[in-house]
């Protein structure tokens, strides 16, 4: 058995980066972030508008 501290993951981000919108809004670069995606400036743009037309349950779709 592998230890597992030595587990690799395709992405890591850290739990306090993150927000799901109960404690305060969310940003486009937390729905970004949430999809474990890099912040590139499309992307951004693509979360922005998505939280335009969905609202804060936009990032349901990543964190449920």
């Amino acid at each position: 058995m592998s230890d597992p501290d030595e587990r690799t993951w395709a992405f890591k981000t850290a739990d306090s980066s993150l927000h799901t919108g109960a404690e305060s809004t969310v940003d486009p670069e937390d729905l970004v972030m949430a999809s474990g995606r890099d912040c590139t400036p499309e992307l951004i743009e693509k979360a922005r508008k998505d939280l335009e037309e969905h609202g804060p349950a936009a990032v349901e779709r990543y964190l449920p």
